[in-house]
């Protein structure tokens, strides 16, 4: 498989674990700001979930010294996917573990991208069975709707920085079966960004060159509410709150998704998108390249991109 051949033995991002040096104010900002439900605690960890996430957790919350991203992990599209994957990574030289260590998931295959990020592939879930006073009026969505802060839908996507822009593609397209859908170019022709999707999404993760040449960091998860207005709606709930917004609301050029950006209380960066954006239905979809020059005109309707959307990353690094 390469770039623009998907494969979809991977399903879609499941979930995302976030690191944070301030566990309760993390914790508050996911439930009370943008809607979501704590439904597990295990060691340092506490597990919430977005309203219409069919499975158990949408994100981990896990105590650290310093922000940043643990696991990330991608649902297989049945159990022989799961297999042909991991045969195909080891066949390219990449190793991993099998475990069984996680609140509401079977066997994992836990491995590691070629910069350091953590992967977790699996097949078997759990279910969100919402408790009733979370029961939804239609039956056809995971709980009810909560009418609080962003009310966020699900988790969208995850955008890493790495060292090696290049370097993620045999990995994500090769490997993973992802297709490429997008992709900025750097000043002397290779990438500097690339967009990757698994699903009927325009994308399910990123790759962001890391400018200080880490590995492992990440740049930003992005959280789907349903509509503009929602995002529009948070912009206030987190001025209110004292969140940091670093820029946005507005409208990507790349991808098109309606964006805010803003640090929950740990640092690590959250994008908040809406969840009608376009669809990527071509099996057979062409990349779209964009170059240097285009992306100086700005976001879609002229914004400049703010210069700490280029420097912050998490875990920070001293410089």
């Amino acid at each position: 498989m390469g770039d623009n051949a998907r494969g979809r033995e991977i399903a879609h991002v499941g979930s995302v674990e976030l690191f944070t040096p301030i566990l309760e104010d993390t914790l508050a900002f996911f439930v009370d700001l943008m809607g979501m439900e704590p439904v597990a605690e295990q060691g340092d960890s506490v597990y919430v979930h977005a309203w219409d996430d069919y499975e158990l957790f949408t994100l981990k919350l896990t105590a650290r010294e310093k922000a940043g991203v643990g696991r990330t992990y991608l649902r297989a599209s049945s159990q022989d996917a799961l297999e042909n994957t991991v045969t195909r990574l080891n066949d390219m030289g990449v190793s991993g573990e099998w475990v069984s260590d996680e609140v509401g998931l079977g066997q994992i295959y836990l491995t590691t991208d070629p910069d350091g990020h953590t992967i977790g592939l699996y097949w078997e879930t759990e279910w969100f069975d919402a408790p009733p006073e979370l029961k939804p009026s239609l039956k056809n969505q995971a709980a009810r709707f909560p009418g609080r802060g962003a009310n966020i839908r699900r988790l969208d996507h995850v955008n890493y920085l790495a060292a090696d822009i290049p370097g993620m593609g045999p990995f994500v397209g090769s490997g993973l079966g992802g297709m490429k859908t997008e992709e900025i170019l750097g000043p002397e022709g290779p990438p500097a960004a690339t967009w990757w999707t698994f699903s009927d999404k325009t994308y399910d993760v990123v790759y962001s060159a890391d400018w200080t040449g880490s590995n492992g960091r990440l740049h930003h998860i992005a959280l789907a509410a349903d509509t503009r207005d929602d995002i529009l709606r948070a912009a206030d709930v987190c001025l209110e709150n004292d969140i940091h917004i670093e820029t946005g609301p507005h409208k990507h050029a790349i991808q098109q998704t309606f964006f805010l950006y803003v640090w929950e209380p740990g640092g690590n960066r959250v994008e908040l998108c809406n969840a009608g954006a376009r669809m990527m239905l071509a099996p057979d979809w062409r990349t779209i390249s964009w170059t240097p020059e285009e992306r100086a005109k700005g976001q879609a309707w002229g914004l400049q991109t703010i210069e700490t959307f280029h420097t912050h990353g998490t875990p920070p690094v001293d410089v």
